[in-house]
């Protein structure tokens, strides 16, 4: 009986691994209704173009703060909406647009990186979900921290 219910399972397992390349699944949220993240499709997804992927801050002293703004244009077909940034680390704090992005419009990310307690080559990468094909999408924050020299 024991096998019988584990062959089920791993079978029901497997015929629930539903793999279509190039097109999203809509999903069910929990509360009932549809994930609109998931059910655009790639070739009329919205897409990033950014002016430029990694900002080279140079070099700055330990404990400055830089700031920066990825901007980008939606050059998808449909409204981009930015549901989640993160980063490498709480140094680096990055503000997503709170609005979609129209097809053809502009948007920033705001990106602060404070240099307190960091030293040397840094590289802080800024993970970007949105209802994109792919979801997520990488920009890099990069520079020299160095040291304060006491009087």
């Amino acid at each position: 009986m024991k096998k019988l219910f584990i062959a089920a399972a791993a079978l029901a397992v497997l015929a629930s691994c539903n793999n279509t390349k190039g097109t999203s699944q809509t999903e069910t949220t929990p509360s009932g209704g549809t994930d609109v993240y998931a059910s655009v499709d790639e070739a009329n997804a919205p897409k990033f173009k950014f002016e430029r992927e990694t900002y080279d801050f140079g070099e700055i002293s330990q404990g400055e703060k830089v700031s920066y703004d990825f901007k980008f244009t939606n050059t998808g077909k449909s409204p981009l909406i930015v549901s989640n940034t993160t980063a490498t680390c709480g140094c680096t704090v990055p503000e997503p647009p709170k609005e979609p992005i129209a097809p053809g419009a502009t948007g920033i990310i705001h990106v602060v990186f404070d240099s307190a307690g960091k030293l040397g080559l840094q590289n802080k990468v800024i993970t970007i979900t949105a209802n994109t094909v792919p979801a997520t999408t990488e920009v890099h924050l990069v520079g020299n921290v160095k040291e304060v020299k006491a009087n």
